[in-house]
């Protein structure tokens, strides 16, 4: 009963607390909304809006962010933080929001930190008009700030798709935000393109991310279309270099997006130190005020693109942007695809033009309806003066007026507000002539209102104005994806021989040619073990291992740790996670898969299995079902062309016969032909290479499968010692 109490007293606590927490970082802090903000940023450049930072001149980034707090209760270092990302000095964002002066860091680098914010100064970016455009003719609501004492705007009446413009990267809880840029000019041709016609093919208009890191994009259709279509995906971005031949370098000046020249560099040189990269001297990050800058000192005779292509596959040079549209709509995530976002942002758009529409008719109407009050004095202006002179309380002079000339309260409060001095037949006229453009203007504006197309023709003019005042060249070059060499891992790792030791107790060995030839010890094994196989191979050799649960572990050679003879070697049972009763009874490398697996049991049955049965597409560590488990196994062996063997049975009878004579099975697990037959009970007990016999005459045992086999004569002999021998 406790425990059930408590289990309920669990779930509350979350519905009450967690629950709460979880929405309140999802859409106060972490997902950006339709105008392509979140709420940090919003408040950060309504803020320097209202500072008059559109139109000014710079003020210091420390009383930017102080004026920010009365929006923002997060402490002054998160405000900063923000302000950073949005400038142009940082190179975070295609359109910077904040024109900086000052160090701001950069987005490229981890360690190239920002000055504090006393050092540093901003204002607006001219493009932040087309964010505030008509704020003031209530376009979109204001809300309360945390403390109720002023208010701000719950959005801004973005005029283009900035959500789209600007990257914008966001952790909240149980989701998160990645939403790629895109080129301004492109994204304005989309929707222009979509207003016209929603069933467009958007791809046609914007053709791929961009960056304001540039690089290349490589571009694949389909991945493409999947993250156009569903919000959903991941593309490749790779940087830029060029080769200076007189200087024998390499200078990488354009990096992805998502990486830093810090890890790059990093990378590099663990690759160098660890001798999987040899062609590169020497490594410097000149990055300068001219932009970043990579440097690679290349040794002679270097094939300068066939190491970048290397390097793109061994480093973040290329590396993959994952998208994940998420954005609020109306205080609810969704994720949406390109398509999807455009049309919710032309919602949002005509319903800012149309609230501006409603607000410019009342404001004419408001005009008109003065004017109209005005236009009635006109016609006597002695006695509007009358009715006034001859008023004797101050508070009867607007009653008077609204009952001498038929007029409301606000007109007459406008009329009696008419210094002397305008009471003036020109005065009223000069006022009065605007009453019908005023009606024509309303007009005009109300027809607008009503009907949507109009509203997308605004939308559609501001858009091709955005375009031509803002827009610029793409900064990431597309790639097609086929033109893109692809370079494979085997390529990338240095191959060389190499010897692997299996010893009783399950340690493994991968000991180099020329580390053995250099060694003058003997192999260090612990107390009572022994090496029980012994093979070559190549480091690029895929290593086939067979344990005594019928399990075949592969592993790649080169992600095994080369050994001196001085060690034990890698503890199989750690290595391949084995059970505590299972252990390695065999092992082959190989790096075609030709050639086949013997398999000889104790009722005298023998499995011939193609190596190829081995293979496989995808790079699985086991494979079940290694071989047949109906009956015990006395021998396993790998031939790369058939040989003869020879097959001894518990009461020394004594086969020799052809390893072609065994059918090949592709089934893994099959459980062969029978190749020695019982006899008075007997069973099949080992299985000798026929070069470690000594018979006198060797036709004596040979014979067709199956058979019985011949009794060993006494002047022959089987000897002991065994190379390609595994038992349990």
């Amino acid at each position: 009963m406790q425990s059930k109490l408590s289990h309920l007293n669990v779930i509350e606590t979350l519905e009450k607390n967690y629950m709460p927490y979880s929405m309140s970082v999802i859409v106060s802090r972490a997902l950006p909304e339709i105008d392509g903000l979140k709420p940090s940023h919003r408040k950060l450049l309504y803020t320097m809006f209202k500072m008059g930072l559109l139109k000014g001149s710079k003020t210091k980034s420390a009383n930017i962010v102080g004026q920010t707090m009365k929006l923002n209760p997060h402490g002054d270092g998160a405000i900063y933080e923000t302000m950073v990302r949005l400038t142009r000095g940082n190179e975070a964002l295609l359109h910077p929001l904040i024109d900086s002066k000052g160090n701001f860091g950069k987005n490229y680098s981890r360690e190239m930190a920002y000055a504090a914010p006393r050092y540093t100064e901003a204002k607006l970016e001219e493009v932040c008009e087309e964010f505030f455009k008509d704020i003031h003719k209530d376009t979109v609501d204001f809300v309360p700030n945390y403390d109720n004492t002023i208010e701000e705007p719950k959005l801004l009446p973005t005029t283009f798709p900035n959500i789209l413009v600007n990257p914008n990267l966001g952790i909240a809880v149980g989701m998160a935000s990645a939403i790629c840029s895109f080129n301004l000019q492109e994204v304005c041709e989309a929707t222009i393109a979509f207003l016209k016609n929603e069933e467009v093919d958007i791809t046609q208009y914007l053709k791929a991310p961009d960056f304001s890191s540039g690089g290349q994009f490589i571009f694949n259709e389909s991945e493409l279309k999947a993250i156009y279509d569903t919000g959903k995906g991941s593309f490749h971005l790779r940087g830029r270099y060029r080769y200076d031949k007189q200087n024998n370098c390499i200078e990488i000046y354009e990096i992805p997006y998502t990486t830093t020249i810090e890890a790059i560099i990093e990378k590099i040189i663990e690759l160098v130190k660890s001798g999987r990269i040899k062609e590169i001297n020497d490594i410097r990050d000149e990055t300068d005020k001219e932009g970043l800058k990579i440097t690679l000192d290349l040794k002679r005779n270097t094939d300068a693109d066939h190491l970048m292509n290397r390097l793109y596959k061994m480093t973040t040079l290329q590396d993959t942007f994952s998208c994940n549209f998420n954005i609020l709509i109306h205080g609810n995530p969704m994720l949406l695809g390109v398509k999807q976002i455009l049309k919710e942002w032309t919602i949002f758009r005509v319903d800012c033009i149309k609230r501006q529409l409603t607000f410019d008719i009342h404001q004419k109407q408001q005009r008109l309806h003065l004017l109209n009050g005005l236009e009635k004095i006109l016609l006597d202006i002695d006695r509007a003066v009358k009715i006034v002179k001859d008023t004797k309380k101050d508070k009867e002079v607007i009653p008077n007026l609204m009952k001498g000339f038929e007029v409301d309260k606000i007109q007459a409060e406008f009329i009696a507000d008419i210094k002397l001095r305008n009471f003036n037949q020109e005065y009223i006229l000069n006022k009065t002539k605007d009453i019908k453009n005023l009606e024509k203007e309303i007009k005009s504006l109300d027809i607008t209102l009503k009907n949507e197309g109009k509203i997308n023709k605004v939308i559609i003019k501001e858009l091709e104005e955005i375009a031509k005042k803002y827009g610029k060249p793409r900064k990431t070059e597309i790639i097609e994806e086929k033109y893109i060499e692809v370079v494979k891992e085997e390529l990338l790792i240095e191959d060389y021989n190499i010897k692997l030791f299996l010893t009783s107790e399950n340690y493994l060995k991968k000991i180099s040619l020329a580390s053995l030839r250099s060694s003058s010890n003997g192999h260090k094994l612990k107390d009572d073990d022994f090496i029980i196989q012994e093979i070559d191979g190549s480091n690029k050799s895929d290593l086939l291992m067979f344990s005594n649960k019928h399990v075949v572990y592969k592993i790649r050679c080169y992600e095994l740790e080369d050994k001196k003879t001085s060690s034990l070697g890698d503890y199989l049972k750690n290595l391949l996670s084995l059970a505590d009763d299972e252990k390695i009874i065999y092992m082959t490398a190989t790096e075609d898969y030709k050639g086949h697996m013997l398999f000889f049991y104790k009722n005298g049955k023998a499995a011939k299995i193609s190596l190829e049965s081995y293979q496989t597409k995808t790079n699985r560590k086991q494979l079940a079902n290694a071989y047949a488990n109906e009956a015990e196994l006395v021998h396993i062996e790998y031939i790369k062309e058939d040989k003869e063997l020879v097959a001894v049975s518990s009461i020394k009878k004594v086969l020799v016969f052809h390893t072609n004579q065994i059918s090949v099975k592709t089934t893994r697990n099959s459980v062969g032909v029978q190749v020695l037959k019982s006899k008075n009970s007997s069973t099949l007990s080992k299985v000798k290479a026929l070069e470690n016999t000594a018979f006198e005459d060797i036709d004596y045992y040979r014979g067709n499968i199956p058979a019985i086999g011949t009794f060993l004569r006494k002047e022959d002999h089987l000897e002991k010692e065994e190379k390609n021998l595994s038992f349990i």
